[in-house]
């Protein structure tokens, strides 16, 4: 479950910056840039806080699925960390910390998305 959301995680960023490339409105750009930017700090110290709590990481799957559309890309990651919080942060407020750093990530990109053009 961990491996998998980190790599969704890494391709939600990965995802993120096609469409930033692609994007031809600046508030789109802008906002995507910020949100694939802060994504890899946040998602980095979620892992090396987990694997200094419970070891390394070792299953990572290697599916992919290219979203096309970015409001449904952030809120589809914030979403799955709502959806699977529990386990995703272990009983550590720590973890559950980061997590909630990453959904208000997702929020405040979603309304960039929505409402900034």
């Amino acid at each position: 479950m961990i491996g998998e959301f980190v790599m969704k995680a890494m391709h939600a960023r990965t995802n993120a910056h096609v469409l930033h490339l692609k994007s031809r409105s600046y508030a789109r750009h802008v906002a995507l840039g910020e949100f694939y930017d802060t994504l890899v700090e946040l998602l980095d110290g979620y892992v090396e806080a987990y694997q200094g709590a419970f070891g390394i990481i070792e299953d990572y799957p290697g599916r992919y699925t290219y979203v096309d559309d970015p409001v449904k890309l952030v809120e589809g990651l914030c979403q799955h960390i709502d959806n699977n919080a529990e386990v995703l942060s272990a009983g550590e407020s720590s973890l559950k910390n980061i997590l909630d750093e990453l959904c208000a990530l997702c929020q405040q990109t979603s309304y960039k998305l929505r409402f900034l053009k």
